[in-house]
């Protein structure tokens, strides 16, 4: 796996309340931010009698030991938070929570994928609950992460981890690793295909041609793959021949055979974690910056990566990513010289520019910290640093100095400090948002229950299609959500949750 970083902890500072989780890339990076606090998500409840409790007792086999990539004690979320839930339910809930359009539901969701946990009991259900987390990482394009998964999991227990796996060293260009277990294993080769592939890049172009050859005889492979494992075999044979026809939903392996062959088409149509395969250099740059604004906008990619590709060079056109290059590059030299004026001309340019791709939460991760070391000239560049200081994890902070004017500035800024209710509602989305911070907000009794029952990761997902609901108008179970996830210690969540959905425009 080419992480080169430790899984560390994932948690972002909100006093007095539980520490939250940051995106998913972040995980992996070197530096542990400033103030980490230890685990004080979800901590078990203070006794209300003086009687000894009682001991449920569960013999050790029984329980499967837990999977994942970030420790309880990072995460905050127990062991233990899928142990009364359905598999089949939980692996449903997981494929379809809609997390696209609120980055703070990414977050949570990427926590919940990577947290060590143990599946409900039974062997099928571990599998059902693995492959369920693994899919909806490739999904959301973290292909590495979900490559890590699997390989902590255990890569060549089944068929079926395998075959993601395979996949996913394709798409990262892990491939070699893969095919030295496939070698070893050849009963978990997906295909013939793939066994063609990784002798010939294992070296062994003998056995290849070989195992090409009976696929020919036996017609075990479609017509289209085996053309093209013959131009892969065998290129010097196809000097000057038409290309081959583009395969309209190609897997990764037809995908790194067509770049071999020197036919590597676009992956803007293709799942998002193909985009994974155009952050390697052998993608030109303009490649690289779409699929790093691509994978960025779901979490899949560090907004730090994504500065470090929009820096690489110079923009080399205009029109599209080049303008949004050209703009964050400006901003970026204006911050450097702490020219207010230059800061004030091309801020809400480059802000313009990160809406156009809904990359506004990534942009203030960024620079929100040095917007707010600026003294910026004039009411317009105060109040939009200010709503960009908002959507980063400094937004407690930046509560605390508001500008003197601005539209719901008073709103926004109690709703940050985490008591909307002390201010007047600025509409009915506001009230709906108060009335889920309020002082003993109720939950839905099936949440109400599910908790009672031990089913904490079944109530989050729940929580987060009521959200979702909440977002796009039904605004009880607005209400519903941000009261769920205070009430499970998902504080911060709730907080950055309900910022993004008053600061973005996601219509």
């Amino acid at each position: 796996m080419r992480i080169n970083a430790t899984f560390l902890a994932l948690l972002l500072p909100c006093s007095a309340f539980a520490q939250e989780p940051m995106s998913v890339i972040d995980w992996l990076s070197l530096d542990r931010p400033a103030g980490m606090a230890g685990r004080v998500l979800l901590e078990p409840p203070v006794t209300d009698t003086a009687l000894n409790s009682e001991i449920a007792v569960s013999p050790l086999e029984s329980q499967a030991s837990p999977v994942g990539l970030v420790p309880e004690s990072a995460t905050g979320l127990p062991a233990n938070m899928w142990d009364t839930s359905d598999a089949d339910t939980l692996a449903q809930l997981i494929a379809q929570a809609p997390v696209l359009d609120t980055p703070a539901m990414q977050t949570l969701l990427y926590t919940v994928l990577l947290s060590e946990t143990r599946p409900p009991p039974g062997k099928q259900a571990a599998e059902t609950m693995l492959l369920a987390r693994i899919d909806r990482l490739l999904d959301l394009g973290a292909t590495d992460p979900a490559q890590a998964l699997i390989q902590h999991a255990g890569a060549s227990n089944t068929n079926a981890r395998f075959s993601r796996w395979f996949d996913a060293t394709l798409l990262t260009g892990d491939e070699d690793r893969s095919c030295a277990v496939l070698s070893s294993t050849p009963h978990l080769a997906p295909d013939y295909a793939a066994r063609i592939f990784c002798s010939a890049r294992g070296g062994d172009w003998s056995t290849a041609a070989l195992l090409l050859e009976a696929a020919h005889a036996l017609e075990i492979l479609p017509p289209e793959t085996l053309a093209l494992l013959d131009r892969f075999l065998s290129p010097e044979m196809f000097d000057g021949a038409p290309a081959l026809p583009t395969p309209t939903r190609p897997d990764p392996l037809n995908f790194r055979m067509f770049e071999a062959i020197g036919e590597r088409y676009p992956t803007a149509s293709l799942p998002r974690a193909f985009a994974t395969a155009d952050l390697r250099d052998v993608a030109g740059w303009k490649a690289q910056l779409e699929a790093a604004e691509r994978l960025a906008r779901t979490g899949a990619l560090s907004p730090n990566r994504l500065l470090g590709i929009y820096s690489e060079r110079l923009p080399a056109a205009s029109g599209g990513v080049w303008d949004r290059v050209a703009a964050l590059q400006r901003f970026e030299t204006a911050l450097d010289t702490g020219n207010p004026d230059a800061i004030a001309k091309t801020l809400p340019i480059v802000w313009a520019a990160m809406q156009d791709v809904r990359l506004e939460v990534p942009f203030a991760v960024l620079f929100s910290e040095r917007l707010a070391a600026q003294d910026l000239n004039g009411p317009a560049s105060t109040e939009l640093a200010y709503r960009i200081r908002l959507l980063s994890s400094g937004y407690e902070l930046a509560a605390q100095n508001p500008p003197a004017s601005g539209e719901n500035i008073e709103y926004l800024a109690a709703l940050a400090q985490g008591e909307p209710g002390r201010v007047p509602a600025p509409n009915t989305t506001a009230q709906a948002i108060s009335d889920g911070f309020a002082t003993g907000a109720s939950l839905p009794t099936e949440l109400e229950q599910g908790l009672k029952g031990g089913q904490l990761g079944w109530v989050i997902l729940e929580a987060m299609e009521l959200f979702d609901s909440g977002a796009n108008g039904n605004l009880v179970d607005l209400t519903n959500a941000l009261a769920t996830f205070r009430s499970v210690g998902l504080e911060d969540t709730a907080r950055r949750a309900a910022l993004q959905l008053m600061l973005l425009d996601r219509t």
